[in-house]
């Protein structure tokens, strides 16, 4: 089992204190479903943003597509802002494999083409498998390879939990 895993709250904090000079009043969050979208709420009202926070849904862009379907809850992706020329600050809860990230960008562009996307990560397990990275992360996290890092919702806190991988 992984050793103890940090407070998601007290990440979110840190986070938002790493972001304060840079951001500005034009700065669009957008938050990937689901874990990325609980913490760019929770960094949106840290940050006092005036920009509503945007959400991706990234089912129909991710490359396992054919292999585990389509997800049980379909969402759709929400940018309440237009994206063309914005500066964006693109949220994930948990940055693993960077496969998440490429389809979240693919998804993105559909939208326009924004004037620079920087990488938010509440934390970071490793094991990269394309060439992305962070560029603000609340914490690295080891975990063992049979296991996976789940962010959950309970009683209007955020929690991250490691759990046993599925095979």
């Amino acid at each position: 089992m992984a050793a103890r895993l940090p407070e998601a709250e007290a990440l979110i904090d840190s986070l938002a204190q790493a972001l304060r000079g840079s951001v500005n009043s034009e700065t669009g969050l957008v938050g990937i479903y689901s874990g990325g979208a609980w913490v760019a709420q929770r960094l949106h009202r840290a940050l006092g943003l005036q920009l509503p926070v945007g959400q991706l849904a990234i089912t129909l862009h991710r490359d396992d597509f054919d292999r585990i379907g389509l997800h049980r809850e379909q969402r759709r992706s929400h940018l309440p802002f237009p994206v063309e020329g914005r500066d964006i600050l693109l949220v994930d809860d948990v940055l693993h494999t960077g496969r998440t990230i490429r389809a979240a960008l693919n998804e993105l562009w559909d939208f326009g083409r924004p004037k620079s996307v920087r990488l938010v990560a509440l934390v970071d397990r490793g094991g990269r498998e394309l060439p992305i990275a962070a560029d603000f992360t609340g914490a690295k996290v080891d975990v063992d390879a049979g296991e996976s890092l789940v962010l959950s919702e309970e009683n209007g806190r955020l929690r991250l939990t490691a759990v046993k991988a599925s095979p």
